[in-house]
Order: structure tokens, then sequence, then C-alpha cells
């Protein structure tokens, strides 16, 4: 009986998946807990119409990151810290402060962990920060830290 995968089923299939398993397995144990449907044409038709739309909805959030990371190139992120001498800070520019000031400057929300700070900021200056705003698409925010 060839079944289309309602959830991941270990061993047998991912959910989406359509399969051919036995008669007895597919009545006594997939159809009968929800884990699958049974591969007639509507259910066919629903399940392309469905992996359309989610195509559709992941082109939609690339083409957004794509305009995000032209706005954000464009934007220059101006924090202040105490500093000693030498430029040296006395704290540091971490992602989330990073975050936060976007967000009360420029109003564009970005999630402080898509912020690829390898180690934060202590000196003064300008820095080049990257943020990864989809798997495909990386930004790359000017942060400029000038003294308090």
């Amino acid at each position: 009986m060839k079944v289309i995968f309602t959830k991941d089923v270990k061993g047998k299939g991912k959910k989406g998946e359509v399969k051919n398993v036995s008669d007895g397995y597919a009545r006594n144990f997939l159809l009968k807990n929800n884990y699958a449907v049974e591969a007639t044409n509507a259910n066919m038709q629903a399940l392309k119409a469905k992996q359309n739309k989610a195509k559709q909805e992941e082109q939609e959030e690339l083409d957004e990151a794509k305009q995000l990371k032209e706005t954000i190139e464009k934007l220059e992120v101006k924090l202040s810290a105490k500093s000693g001498d030498g430029g040296r800070l006395f704290g540091s520019i971490t992602s989330k402060q990073i975050a936060d000031e976007l967000k009360k400057s420029h109003n564009i929300k970005v999630d402080k962990r898509k912020i690829e700070l390898n180690e934060p900021i202590r000196t003064l200056g300008y820095s080049n920060v990257p943020v990864k705003l989809h798997p495909e698409v990386t930004g790359t925010i000017k942060v400029h830290v000038a003294e308090q």
C-alpha cells in the first residue's frame, strides 16, 4: 500500500515522503496512529500543493533576507563605552548590545545569535561585524565604538 507520511517514523520514512509499505503495517499501525495517510490522488495533490507553498514561502524569506542585507550594509551602528589609555575599553561590546542599538536607532530587529561576533569588541574605532540573516545570505554591519 502506498502511503504519505504525516510524521517521522524511525526506520520507515520522514514527514512528507511517499512510500510503499505492507498493507497490514499501514492499516494496523500507520493509519491507526495518524502517522500516515493513504496515497490517493486527492492526498497526492494536497501534498504537492503543500510542497509548492513551502517552496514559495522559502523563496519569500530569501528575498526578504536579501533586502535586509542591502539595508543593513548601508547603516552604521554607533555605540559608546568608557575606555582607558590606547583606546582599550574597560568592558566590551557584545552582540546583544549591537542588536539592541540596531533595534533602538534604526528599528531593525536582528536576533543577537545571528550576529557572528567571534569575540566581543574591546577597542575604539570601526569594526565590520558579519550578520547571518539566512542560511544563504550574510550581511555586514559597520559598528563604530566611540569614547563615552
